[in-house]
């Protein structure tokens, strides 16, 4: 009927990857619509706490504001550590996503979430996005969401590995026929590198640097394996001086580097041996064919594909849009009837 098709060009529903690094945005026949840091600078006058800025406009201030204004990331490890917030910044993006408009109903939202997440965090999760207007909230987990974004074979009986590397969390999944044969949750992910090589400069530089600046350190010249020559790129950084306690610039290589995301890309390898231990033999002799797909922002890392090739010894790939995978599979989840069965409401 036209007015179907009208009324589903119109929808507003919505599938958001509430991640603890960025927040992306799926609309029902859009695709995604934006794609945003999970941050929110909250200003406080005269007591009274007021949402100064969300997103890109608060990722700014991080690390550069006043004692009225506190710049919160509302997630940590992949769940939601202030729901208040949380809620506060769902609304925002729903805002700023819709505008204004009115609708005749308010969005039915997909949210998705770490495979080891507890009830409680669930529910949080939940409450945040019902709060927030949503008529109909429900749950697909992390794993399976970056797996449909990635076109994997997930309502085959075929067994596929998918390893997302996020913000908070490394979520290491085998899937087959719509299901998690076998899932584990490492909380590590792009803030653990971003603490290493912070804390490899304080120990090694006597430097302090803030968290933006180790994490575009991580993303300009951040390498897991050791450069041919034990160098690589060079890169000048700017920081605290902790024996003068004045500004001061050095100079950091890729060898250095990869020195210091030593422990952080272990962990995540240590979490796909441990998952490849525990498969199914039928659908292990899968993955030797399948092999390894790599998803999330820590996919990016330049050479974490060669590390789990060499520790695995199986075929490692990368998504074609890591960043944007978990999204664009929460959002198919919303809108392609096969994938409604991996859906959940708690």
């Amino acid at each position: 009927m036209w007015f179907q098709r009208f009324f589903k060009m119109m929808s507003h529903d919505m599938a958001i990857d509430l991640g603890t690094a960025n927040t992306v945005v799926y609309v029902r026949g859009r695709g995604v619509v934006l794609n945003e840091p999970s941050v929110v600078a909250i200003e406080t006058i005269n007591g009274v706490q007021r949402v100064k800025a969300v997103g890109d406009d608060a990722k700014v201030m991080m690390g550069k504001t006043p004692d009225a204004i506190e710049a919160i990331r509302p997630l940590r490890d992949g769940v939601i550590a202030d729901i208040d917030v949380a809620e506060q910044m769902i609304k925002h993006f729903i805002t700023k996503v819709h505008g204004a408009r009115r609708f005749p109903r308010w969005p039915e939202i997909v949210i998705c979430v770490p495979s080891g997440s507890t009830k409680v965090e669930r529910r949080a999760i939940r409450d945040a996005a019902s709060n927030a207007g949503a008529s109909q909230v429900w749950l697909i987990e992390e794993p399976m969401a970056a797996a449909i974004g990635a076109d994997m074979p997930v309502t085959e009986p075929i067994g596929s590995m998918v390893v997302d590397i996020g913000g908070g969390t490394t979520e290491v999944a085998v899937l087959s026929l719509r299901g998690l044969a076998y899932t584990t949750s490492v909380r590590t992910g792009g803030d653990k590198m971003d603490e290493a090589i912070s804390s490899y400069v304080r120990r090694n530089h006597n430097l302090l640097i803030g968290e933006a600046t180790a994490e575009r350190i991580k993303k300009e010249v951040g390498v897991a394996l050791m450069p041919a020559d034990g160098k690589g790129q060079t890169i000048h950084i700017k920081g605290r001086d902790l024996v003068n306690g004045v500004p001061k610039e050095i100079s950091i290589n890729q060898g250095q580097l990869a020195e210091a995301l030593s422990e952080p890309v272990n962990t995540i390898v240590e979490g796909v041996r441990i998952a490849l231990e525990n498969t199914q033999p039928e659908l292990a002799a899968d993955i030797v064919d399948q092999g390894i797909v790599l998803t999330g922002g820590g996919a990016l890392l330049e050479g974490i594909d060669e590390v789990l090739r060499r520790e695995t010894g199986l075929p490692v790939t990368i998504a074609e849009d890591p960043l944007t995978c978990v999204a664009l599979g929460t959002g198919r989840a919303l809108e392609e009837e096969v994938y409604r069965g991996v859906l959940t409401t708690g």
